[in-house]
């Protein structure tokens, strides 16, 4: 999905339709530099990514730059600032202070600037709880379950668990009134336990905003970016190496199995269709209900298009996404261009459409395509049994999830255009 191979676009495009420029940025204030060492994690292998952003820490020109032109190129009523890693917290709270004057000294009138934080949670103290409590932060705080499944890949650099700090940090946040998200990993190994790491973010850590996000990665990840692979080489759909665990998979071996990301997720919708619909929201199921509502979704790897969500790195360079910082996808530095030109430049918009125009046609004749959309590009690493590229590596869990989850879904839509007031908690679910 080479964004240079498309030419037939040009400004607005789909980014620009709506008259109002509205776009998101993840940055990356200490680059892709942690404390974990999470075997996991696809952004650790930055750090040595030929001609790519390499490590470093955001300097205090290149922080005034980009508060000043993401809060100008947006012209809807809200600015969203991502501070993710990495680890952003080794910046310190210093760092985080600069930003919140500097979002002060650049705010436009009426216009609302929002704060995440994506973290570990493992250095986040009294001070940190208190800061973040004070200036309005919404944090994610990323868990893997319980002890015995957080602790199997989230680890120190000296290969030490971390699921005590975590957990700690969760209760710090609670103590001082911080909202916070999860965030989970699904990995090989807990997604065969959706019931037991549903039943510990709500009984144990009470939160009422999950993420759950599927862990696939391609053997490779590390240098090759999306699309530059061999399509003839990609196994196809059903074969052993479309698995993780064999010997020539095309994924790493902690990778979700599709399969089981699909039990996972229908282990989990069961459990909050029975009790918590209307009261907690996760990622997957809330924006099934809202594309069945008619809305849009509410996640970009189940939208039609993509390119509205992109990532800044400390040194300023922009990148069609945050799962796609490889040179091939680089599309400036704001040193040399303003951000709001590369996030709506001819480039930008091509990779977009690409999402869409990509689909092999086994997708464009699935019934469940206005619900997938062939999910987030860079999963598409196998074949259809035809031999087509561009098959999502996860397209049979996606659809046992959804043949099971949709006629409940249906349930729910029903009762809220019926009664769009009326509290859902009493609906039958049986």
């Amino acid at each position: 999905m080479n964004p240079n191979t498309f030419n037939k676009y040009e400004m607005p495009g789909i980014l620009g339709a709506l008259g109002q420029r509205r776009f998101h940025v993840m940055a990356k204030p200490a680059g892709s530099t942690c404390n974990l060492d999470c075997r996991y994690c696809f952004y650790l292998s930055k750090e040595t990514l030929p001609n790519g952003p390499g490590t470093g820490r955001m300097s205090d020109e290149i922080l005034e730059k980009f508060i000043q032109q993401y809060i100008n190129g947006v012209t809807g009523e809200e600015v969203v600032f991502s501070w993710q890693g990495g680890e952003p917290t080794l910046r310190g709270l210093d760092f985080f202070r600069k930003v919140v004057d500097l979002q002060k000294k650049y705010a436009k009138p009426n216009q609302r600037i929002e704060n995440d934080l994506q973290t570990n949670g493992t250095l986040l103290n009294e001070e940190w709880a208190a800061f973040l409590k004070e200036h309005r932060f919404l944090v994610g705080l990323s868990i893997d379950g319980p002890r015995e499944l957080h602790d199997l890949y989230r680890v120190t650099k000296n290969q030490r668990p971390t699921f005590d700090a975590v957990f700690g940090a969760a209760k710090l946040l609670m103590k001082h009134g911080v909202p916070f998200n999860t965030l989970t990993c699904v990995n090989r190994i807990n997604a065969k336990r959706p019931k037991d790491v549903y039943r510990f973010l709500r009984q144990e850590l009470n939160s009422t905003t999950i993420q759950f996000i599927p862990i696939v990665e391609y053997k490779g990840f590390e240098t090759t970016a999306p699309y530059t692979w061999d399509s003839d080489k990609l196994p196809k759909d059903g074969a052993p190496e479309a698995r993780p665990g064999h010997p020539q998979s095309i994924v790493t071996d902690w990778s979700v199995d599709p399969y089981d990301w699909g039990d996972f997720l229908i282990g989990a919708f069961d459990l909050w269709y029975r009790k918590d619909v209307g009261k907690v929201l996760v990622n997957h199921f809330e924006t099934l209900v809202a594309q069945h509502l008619g809305l849009p979704s509410q996640m970009c790897v189940y939208s039609e298009f993509c390119g509205k969500g992109v990532a800044i790195e400390h040194n300023g360079d922009v990148y069609a996404c945050d799962h796609f910082v490889y040179p091939e996808y680089r599309t400036g530095n704001i040193r040399n261009r303003p951000l709001s030109e590369l996030v709506f430049s001819p480039t930008q918009v091509k990779f977009g459409y690409a999402k869409s125009e990509m689909l092999p046609a086994f997708c464009r004749k699935c019934s469940y395509l206005n619900d997938c959309w062939g999910e987030c590009p860079k999963n598409r690493i196998i074949r259809t049994e035809d031999g087509e590229p561009g098959l999502n590596y996860l397209c049979r869990g996606f659809k046992k999830y959804f043949k099971h989850a949709l006629p409940k879904v249906e349930k729910i839509v029903k009762r809220l255009k019926e009664s769009p007031l009326a509290p859902i908690d009493r609906m039958d679910r049986k």
